[in-house]
């Protein structure tokens, strides 16, 4: 009887040290280096990121997070990291990206999902990526890794691209292009060029005021932010989370905190959809200070109730030319044939498609959403387009 309570303690106790050793595996062991200055070859040895043993790991003290509402890149999926340095943290605003302390890294590793036979697919399947542990190499694969990096000038943006080997990224300045097939969901092959801006183009979307042209990160806004991440490293609302870790100062809660819309969530409002899609996608440039302030017609924060005019519904182009399609209004409600927003989303002519930057493809979902917002508006232009 004695001897088999003690075979039954031993075998407790293997079990135990089985369960501390992959636990202690699992945890991330790189540490993450913020280079204030030097912009490394290669992406590794920022160690926010890296592969490893058959996964692409995050680093230690690396915050996972995620959007409601998330820009569309050819359907690419990402998977989005924080890290703020040791005994710092960022400020909370709340109708911009929160203000982080110098030393911060945020990376943005855009990846597509792959069967067994190495076909990358079109999918609408998101599970990975809320991989607060990282990504299984053998289900996906890597395209780029995105880098901005808070230093004593400013925020910095480096474009890295993984080798074929998929073990590394290199820093590619000067952007690139690849040729990529996906398989969509009907089993038809999209063929496409996937292109990966140079450092210069980030500030084409990043530089969201065009008076200063300051570089400054987008989706880590509280509107944007306000949701909860659920997978194996936390299940918390990600604002609530920030503040618990300490890296956060300045705020209250999140129930009290502005949120988006997920735009695929159609038990909310159709409304409230389409304006947080066209803010994550449009509202960079489209915003009172941004690029396309001359414009007029202002897509940003949702919770702004901006003119009609400005709102784009029957508002005149300012500039007339192959972007309107010979159409009259941004937006003619009830009416996609003949509003300027849909000409543009739909088209993949560099002259032509809104937004200017990040795609080569179609959001077909995206058109399909806003189409259904504007035919459910009541009331026209009193105009024939």
């Amino acid at each position: 009887m004695i001897e088999q309570s003690r075979v039954g303690l031993v075998k407790k106790a293997m079990v135990m040290l089985v369960l501390a050793t992959l636990a202690a595996c699992s945890k991330p062991t790189q540490t993450i280096t913020p280079y204030m200055s030097e912009n490394p070859n290669n992406l590794s040895a920022w160690g926010i990121v890296a592969a490893k043993d058959g996964r692409l790991d995050l680093g230690n003290n690396a915050i996972p997070y995620d959007l409601n509402t998330p820009l569309f890149t050819d359907a690419a999926h990402k998977l989005r990291v924080l890290w703020i340095p040791p005994g710092k943290a960022a400020d909370y605003r709340e109708g911009e990206a929160l203000d982080f302390p110098v030393g911060t890294v945020i990376a943005k590793t855009f990846y597509y999902p792959k069967d067994h036979t190495g076909t990358l697919l079109r999918t609408h399947d998101y599970g990975s990526d809320f991989a607060g542990t990282g990504l299984n190499l053998a289900k996906v694969r890597l395209i780029e890794t995105r880098i901005l990096v808070h230093r004593e000038t400013g925020w910095a943006a480096l474009p890295y691209i993984w080798n074929d080997e998929q073990s590394d990224a290199v820093l590619e300045r000067t952007g690139g292009a690849m040729k990529l097939s996906l398989q969509k969901q009907d089993g038809a092959a999209q063929d496409f060029v996937y292109v990966v801006p140079n450092a210069n183009q980030c500030a084409g979307c990043h530089a969201i005021n065009t008076t200063t042209r300051a570089i400054q990160p987008i989706g880590l806004a509280p509107r944007h932010l306000n949701k909860n991440y659920i997978d194996n490293t936390f299940a918390e609302n990600q604002l609530d989370h920030l503040h618990r870790l300490g890296v956060m100062n300045g705020f209250d809660s999140a129930k009290t905190a502005p949120r988006n819309a997920n735009w695929r969530d159609e038990s909310e409002p159709l409304d409230k959809r389409a304006r947080a899609y066209l803010d994550i996608n449009c509202g960079h440039c489209h915003n009172p200070r941004g690029a396309a302030d001359t414009s007029a017609l202002y897509l940003d924060r949702p919770e702004h109730n901006y003119p009609r005019g400005n709102s784009g519904l029957c508002k005149p182009p300012v500039a007339a030319g192959q972007g309107t399609g010979g159409h009259s209004y941004d937006i003619v409600p009830g009416d996609t044939e003949h509003s300027i927003l849909i000409y543009r989303m739909a088209s993949t002519n560099p002259g032509v498609m809104m937004p200017e930057l990040g795609r080569s493809t179609v959001d077909e979902d995206g058109l399909a959403l806003i189409a259904r917002w504007i035919n459910a508006m009541p009331g026209d232009c009193n105009a024939s387009p």
